[in-house]
């Protein structure tokens, strides 16, 4: 293993590192959007007189005289196409002025009038528009059944039937959504963007606008996080890009945080209904998961918040389902670890539950329902050590000092101590890709792949990748990111991103010997990952937490986490053990704080900034502590790695809600766990 600080770590802590908004551009002007007043209904007209005679008003986009768009997949971005208003914040206009402040003044004075109708934005198990998806993100089956779970379940000597809820939750990256488009002389549109994938922007700008890919090119070398809402192409490419064109002049446009939680997607709201049988040892004969959330009305999107229960446990009786709510809301989406975040919260509060029900430890019973195969499939794992990383933890976490009665590790005063355990899992994907690498004469290695750094540290790990192959230093190589013009890459999700592009990267390297100094060889790995052996390939862990509640105030302290993982090679510890402790902080956010508050009666987000919407802060995070396995698999690429930037959030939310039951007795099943939540019981 190669420890390597971030190689642009300097540029970003001086500055000097460019985001999106950043770029310096001659004659470059500003957008502002208007967001939609009403729930759901029709736009009557729209009356920008008055605002096109103010100083420094450049033009007025709306439905009465935006260009026509191409049809696109995503009906988020057929933006000003359409009178309907589908949900309250949808973009409905833009202002384009000389400054920032013109156009936001001039997009606030905007009249717009609305034919309102009745919105319906509450998500419920019996809604009326209740239907089964054709398939679950990205392309899984709705529902799985084996055995006859109906029937044995009730046969079972212990049981668990419960129904857990999370909320819906925003992404909040630190940089915003943010465009700056401009149009060359030669009708190119040149596209600096915020985003986690250069090459499908490129690709779906160039279908919106009518264009052939090659005159479109998107830039975003350093992007600030995205957390899956920058993975696909979001309104504000495409309002820029519009603007850009009417106005003949390059435009800058930021979605505000206020914007973001109507215009950037969100984790979807569920309801997660387990039901766990198993026999009077612990051994899980029925397994079932069915999952309710919510979709809009512009765009299908169904979270794969089950799947996980197909891959953890064996059970010979199983069921998983997944059913929709069509509702005015805008179009959920993609965030960190979709699926399994809130799918492990469920099934592994359900495992602590089954636990406690059976009178054994949890990890115990965790081991005693451990599979060889993947318990739907039947395909033998590329390797597991899920047993492993919950043994080690329990050595470092001092698990068997813990005394297993709720309520019975008083901390001092009037604190109620306990900890908690759960599970992990996520992936292991791997996508197509091309890359290109060079060795000058004077020895130094030039390797160019259209990949996102987002904030992982994905550019610094190419490098290693990128110089283990070659056999030289890191510091005789220079990697090339984040611009469509480069080889095309896929988006960085799905922690796929270094399996992915490092294969590539690791293919075009290894030709490079074989050519003369100067000469760039190519690699695409299209054929290779379509040829990859059938086994099922996932990452897995172990969560543990410690929490003090407060008997007098609810309050909850997590004065120490830990995770154990093993997920393959880890490639660079330096930037691997960042992304394991962010995940982690992030599921202690989901398990405490994190909820976005929807108003039935307006039919908007109520708590759309972060003054109200809550994620933890450095006093937060006591004592966290990441560690991993070493874990050889031969079966995944050339480096033996599995992705990492998801799976430290999979089952740190569960593990925390576990520790507040043993520390109060108290089982609380809807998150986030508050203070309002635990105080009546306490």
């Amino acid at each position: 293993m190669t420890a390597l600080r971030r190689i642009e770590g300097r540029e970003k802590v001086t500055g000097l590192a460019r985001y999106a908004f950043e770029y310096p551009v001659a004659d470059v002007v500003y957008a502002f959007a208007v967001q939609a007043a009403v729930g759901k209904g029709e736009i009557r007209s729209v009356d920008d007189a008055a605002v096109l005679e103010m100083p420094g008003v450049l033009a007025v986009l709306s439905c009465e005289n935006a260009p026509s768009l191409a049809s696109a997949q995503d009906g988020e971005l057929a933006l000003f196409q359409s009178r309907t208003v589908s949900y309250r914040g949808q973009l409905v206009a833009a202002v384009v002025g000389e400054t920032l402040e013109t156009a936001q003044e001039a997009a606030r004075l905007l009249r717009i009038e609305y034919a309102p109708e009745e919105h319906d934005v509450r998500l419920r198990r019996d809604h009326p528009t209740l239907y089964k998806p054709d398939t679950v993100n990205p392309v899984f089956p709705t529902d799985t059944e084996q055995g006859d779970p109906q029937n044995t379940i009730s046969r079972c000597a212990v049981q668990v039937d419960a129904t857990y809820r999370t909320p819906a939750q925003h992404n909040n990256a630190m940089e915003p959504h943010t465009t700056l488009a401009l149009w060359d002389e030669d009708g190119r549109l040149v596209v600096y963007d915020s985003n986690q994938g250069a090459s499908p922007v490129r690709d779906t700008l160039a279908q919106i606008f009518d264009l052939d890919p090659s005159l479109v090119r998107v830039l975003a070398p350093h992007v600030g996080g995205g957390f899956g809402s920058k993975g696909t192409p979001r309104p504000n490419v495409v309002l820029a890009a519009m603007a850009a064109r009417v106005v003949g002049r390059p435009v800058k446009y930021a979605v505000t945080r206020q914007q973001m939680f109507s215009a950037t997607g969100y984790r979807t709201p569920t309801i997660q209904r387990l039901r766990l049988g198993a026999d009077a040892e612990g051994r899980l004969d029925t397994v079932m998961h069915e999952v309710v959330e919510q979709t809009s009305t512009v765009k299908e999107f169904a979270e794969q918040t089950a799947t996980p229960t197909r891959v953890m446990y064996g059970a010979p009786n199983r069921r998983t389902a997944h059913r929709l709510n069509r509702l005015d809301v805008p179009t959920p989406s993609w965030m960190r670890a979709p699926g399994e975040t809130p799918g492990m919260y469920a099934l592994e509060c359900a495992m602590d539950e089954l636990a406690f029900a059976a009178g054994l430890d949890p990890i115990e019973l965790r081991i005693r329902n451990d599979t060889d195969t993947e318990p739907e499939s039947g395909l033998p794992f590329s390797s597991r050590n899920l047993v492993a990383c919950l043994r080690e933890g329990a050595a470092r976490f001092g698990w068997s000092e813990r005394d297993p009665a709720p309520r019975s590790m008083a901390a001092h005063g009037r604190l109620f101590r306990g900890t908690g355990v759960a599970a992990s899992t996520y992936p292991a994907y791997r996508r197509p890709g091309q890359a290109t690498a060079r060795r000058d004469p004077d020895g130094h290695c030039t390797v160019r792949i259209a990949a996102a750094d987002i904030g992982t540290g994905a550019r610094t790990t190419l490098t290693i990748i990128a110089a283990e192959t070659l056999g030289v230093d890191p510091s005789e190589v220079t990697v090339e990111i984040g611009d469509s013009d480069l080889p095309r890459a896929s988006v960085a999700g799905g922690s796929a991103g270094t399996a992915s592009w490092g294969t590539a990267v690791a293919r075009a390297c290894a030709g490079v010997d074989d050519v003369p100094a100067g000469t760039e060889v190519s690699a695409d790995t299209t054929e290779e990952v379509k040829a990859q052996e059938k086994y099922a390939r996932h990452a897995f862990g172990a969560q543990f937490a410690e929490v003090e509640v407060d008997a007098d105030t609810g309050e909850i302290r997590i004065p120490r986490m830990l995770g154990v993982f093993a997920a393959g090679r880890i490639i660079n510890p330096t930037t691997a053990r960042s992304q394991f402790i962010g995940g982690m902080t992030m599921g202690l956010g989901m398990a405490l704080m994190e909820q976005s508050v929807m108003d039935e009666e307006f039919g908007d987000y109520l708590n759309h900034d972060l003054a109200q919407y809550h994620v933890p802060a450095c006093a937060d995070v006591a004592d966290i502590e990441a560690v991993w396995l070493e874990e050889d698999d031969p079966h995944l690429n050339p480096m033996g790695g599995k992705g990492i930037g998801e799976i430290g959030i999979v089952g740190a939310a569960a593990a925390i809600a576990n520790a507040v039951h043993h520390a109060t007795g108290i089982r609380i099943r809807d998150l986030p766990i508050t203070p309002a939540t635990l105080l009546s019981s306490l």
